[in-house]
Order: C-alpha cells, then sequence, then structure tokens
C-alpha cells in the first residue's frame, strides 16, 4: 500500500483560492509522475493537473491558468495552488502516484483519500 494522504480543502467562495498538499510515503517519491485528479458531483473523474518526476507541469484545460501543481521532492510532498475557484471546481480531490516518471503513459498505480473542496457562490 502506498499512503497518499489529501489535505487542504474546505468551503471556499466564489473567486477565492485554495492550496491542497498531499504527502506521501512508502515509495521513492522524487522518482515518480503524480496527479491531482477530481471527481464532481454526478461527475466522472477528471485529471485536472500532473508534474513529472523533472518538474514538468500540465493541466487540463478547465483549469489552466487557474491552478498550479508544484511539488517539493525534499518533503515528500504534492501541492495544488487553485486560484478564481468557480462552482465547476466543487469536487473531491485526490492525488494519485503514476507508475513511473511520466504522466503520459503508464497511468496511475495508486490513489489517495480525497479532500473535499466546495465553492459556495
Amino acid at each position: 500500500e502506498v499512503p497518499l494522504q489529501a489535505s487542504g480543502g474546505g468551503l471556499v467562495q466564489l473567486g477565492g483560492s485554495l492550496r491542497l498538499s498531499c504527502a506521501a510515503s512508502g515509495f521513492t517519491f522524487m522518482y515518480y509522475g503524480m496527479s491531482w485528479i477530481r471527481q464532481a458531483p454526478g461527475k466522472g473523474l477528471e485529471q485536472v493537473a500532473s508534474i513529472s518526476d523533472l518538474g514538468i507541469a500540465t493541466y487540463a484545460r478547465s483549469v489552466e491558468g487557474r491552478f498550479t501543481i508544484s511539488r517539493d521532492n525534499n518533503k515528500n510532498t504534492l501541492y495544488l495552488q487553485m486560484n478564481n475557484l468557480g462552482p465547476e471546481d466543487t469536487a473531491v480531490y485526490v492525488c494519485a502516484k503514476h507508475r513511473g516518471p511520466s504522466t503520459t503513459d503508464g497511468g496511475h498505480d495508486y490513489r489517495g483519500q480525497g479532500t473535499q473542496v466546495t465553492v459556495s457562490s
């Protein structure tokens, strides 16, 4: 098992900001790509942001320009800075480990517990 514990969610007003964190353990964090995935009520999973082992970030169009993914390999922690939040961002956010250093092949092999983000208008 690979513990991935997300935190930092909560209730935020329209246009507000939140910073999510994901503490990783049980593997050599710096060698793996990581992603943030979300699931809104009644919708499927959406991979919103990914970062490779080398720090190359990619974003879903729905969040590009508003969200920033980052990682601190010294702290084994993944982050997601979310700005200008809208109702469409209300979801459970989960961090996921990729099978290798890249985020474009192989897919995820572990997903952690999620943190709820609710945007109020």
